[in-house]
């Protein structure tokens, strides 16, 4: 392999890390998306580190710490090489999937630190996102509580997780923060009106979470009722099901036409839309997208070498307003409804 096939390094915001501008989203190697396969998982973490990845992201709720014990040992094996993003605040009962319960408090983040350096077995957390914002508690008795552990050495870089413009604001006053992470793609934009504006002014980069739809906007699956399994988290997802599934299908043809004019996949199109949002808004972006096989992660990490043209981002443009079904069956767990 040659160096030209590694990505290319941006900075995670005025005050974050140095990464690959695509990382690593490692929730599906052991949760969410049906049955995996480890040695496929491995295989990919060790393809991705080659590739140039460096930012790879989980959190304590995937799989209820699983896969941050999953992540362990190639985190320990390349210490020095990655920069590991972790997240609290959201808790998924083992006995109930569908539930999502959202913690703020200090004392519960003192708690879930603890717990997420000792599942991950490292020193400190190199990014520590609040995964998702209990409205409950003062943002800046959280973010008061996430700075005293960057004094204490346990995490260095401070993130947010699907916060509103406001609440980045209020954030940053209290402490830095080097990265928000929030859903945007081709199908989800609804973070350009003022989240991603107010990144940019205040220094702050943008990892983009399920840059690829969640997969359909690879053209992997069409209704997730009946191609995915009983267990895949995307049939909870209102955009992936029953008529809004067929009709949200259809909306990718200019991405097909798009990447027949590229000779690309369906997948690098939607992944270098996504990368080519810094330019346009002029902010770090680095993706997420998940995979567990090793040919994705090149295919994906491809994409970055992709330049689309203002014909092309014409074409696609149009997209997200005629996506239909919302992100989430409940969207309070997104930041959408607080804007």
């Amino acid at each position: 392999m040659t160096n030209g096939n590694r990505i290319r390094t941006v900075r995670l915001g005025a005050t974050g890390p140095e990464v690959g501008v695509q990382g690593l989203g490692c929730m599906g190697m052991s949760f969410a998306y049906g049955p995996t396969d480890e040695q496929a998982s491995r295989a990919t973490l060790d393809r991705a580190l080659e590739l140039g990845v460096t930012l790879f992201d989980t959190a304590d709720a995937y799989g209820n710490g699983d896969n941050e014990r999953f992540l362990s040992p190639f985190f320990k094996a390349h210490r020095d090489e990655v920069v590991i993003a972790t997240k609290f605040a959201l808790h998924i009962p083992p006995d109930d999937p569908t539930r999502r319960v959202i913690r703020n408090d200090p004392p519960y983040i003192r708690q879930a630190v603890e717990a997420s350096l000792k599942r991950l077995d490292v020193d400190v957390i190199d990014l520590y996102y609040m995964h998702r914002r209990d409205v409950n508690v003062p943002l800046e008795d959280t973010v008061g509580t996430m700075a005293d552990l960057v004094r204490e050495g346990k995490v260095k870089h401070l993130g947010l997780s699907e916060v509103t413009a406001a609440e980045l604001r209020t954030a940053h006053a209290v402490h830095p923060i080097a990265a928000v992470q929030s859903e945007w793609s081709l199908f989800s934009r609804d973070i350009e009106a003022q989240v991603v504006p107010a990144a940019g002014e205040l220094g702050v980069a943008l990892v983009p979470y399920s840059p690829l739809g969640r997969g359909f906007l690879t053209g992997s699956f069409v209704n997730a009722d009946t191609e995915l399994t009983a267990d895949d988290f995307r049939r909870q997802q209102p955009r992936f099901t029953g008529d809004n599934a067929t009709a949200n299908a259809a909306l990718l043809a200019p991405v097909r036409t798009v990447a027949e004019s590229h000779g690309a996949t369906l997948g690098q199109i939607a992944l270098a839309w996504v990368q080519c949002q810094a330019t346009v808004h002029g902010l770090p972006v680095v993706p997420i997208p998940g995979t567990r096989k090793p040919t994705r992660a090149a295919e994906n990490t491809a994409a970055t070498r992709i330049t689309l043209t203002p014909e092309d981002l014409a074409l696609l443009a149009p997209i997200a307003e005629k996506v239909r079904g919302p992100r989430y069956a409940d969207m309070t767990f997104a930041s959408a409804g607080r804007e």
